[in-house]
């Protein structure tokens, strides 16, 4: 009789446990594809940037300004700014309705060469997941002043696989990114450069790669070489779906200024954004 009343027992937990875990499941798969559901349904499309050394997450506090500009619907702005103990401080919002917002990563490590360019990158890597977290999005678009440029190929050579089953990077611009750093010579490659040409077949075949050079003398922007940034084609050409250089001159031309010159932000209107509509004329 004891025996009996042990089996039924047993048998009750199991049953009970096996309805709970049935119970958990269901529970889970439902939110999974609730989750799955709204990120494939979204139409958010933000774009983030990366200021280059030195700089900080309000670099473009002008451009974003600019692009602004008697618009209908203002593009919002979001900052996030990495401590060097990996910490992520946001400032700004993006807001509601609000389709393809700007969101600027900075770091408090800002410094140059390539270990700091490495080290941004993994950094960018943990501002990425959390912006992943927090907003269902399925694609983004990418902009990088100088450094910011080659803080992106990083990321997208060595940590972007990690997401892109479920978001596409459908468009990328480098402005003065110095590829070959100071070197006037691509027969000088730097470990950065060599680096980037190994691991090109890890960046997204579905990207559209736009780098542009800024010049004042047709040599270089004042600091950044323009075989350097042209070097670029050593990483992208034939790997992506699309690769396109573009060099401006003339005023702002100089390296600082580039994110400030006219024909940048009309190339960012152009290429990059996609919501973007002019006030309608009083």
């Amino acid at each position: 009789m004891k025996r009996r009343t042990k089996l039924w027992l047993v048998t009750a937990i199991v049953a009970i446990m096996t309805v709970g875990l049935i119970f958990v499941s269901l529970q889970w798969s439902h939110k999974n594809v609730a989750a799955l559901t709204r990120r494939h349904n979204s139409q958010l499309s933000p774009v983030i940037m990366i200021p280059g050394s030195s700089a900080t997450e309000n670099r473009f506090d002008g451009l974003v300004k600019e692009l602004n500009k008697n618009q209908r619907n203002p593009h919002s702005l979001l900052k996030i700014r990495v401590t060097n103990k990996d910490k992520l401080q946001f400032s700004g919002r993006i807001r509601s309705g609000d389709k393809e917002p700007f969101i600027v990563v900075g770091f408090q490590n800002n410094r140059d060469g390539y270990s700091n360019i490495k080290q941004q990158a993994r950094q960018f890597n943990i501002a990425f997941k959390e912006l992943d977290k927090r907003f269902d999005f399925n694609n983004f678009k990418a902009f990088g002043h100088s450094n910011g440029g080659l803080i992106f190929t990083d990321f997208l050579e060595n940590y972007f696989a990690d997401y892109k089953d479920q978001i596409k990077i459908t468009k990328l611009m480098t402005i003065g990114s110095p590829f070959n750093f100071d070197e006037q010579s691509i027969q000088n490659k730097t470990q950065m450069l060599s680096d980037f040409i190994k691991n090109r077949k890890k960046l997204p075949t579905n990207l559209s790669v736009y780098s542009v050079a800024g010049t004042q003398n047709y040599t270089s922007d004042g600091i950044v070489p323009v075989v350097s940034v042209m070097a670029s084609r050593y990483v992208f050409q034939g790997q992506v779906k699309h690769f396109t250089t573009i060099t401006v001159s003339g005023t702002d031309a100089q390296h600082s200024d580039l994110p400030q010159n006219d024909q940048i932000v009309r190339l960012i209107k152009q290429y990059l954004l996609t919501h973007h509509k002019p006030r309608r004329p009083e």
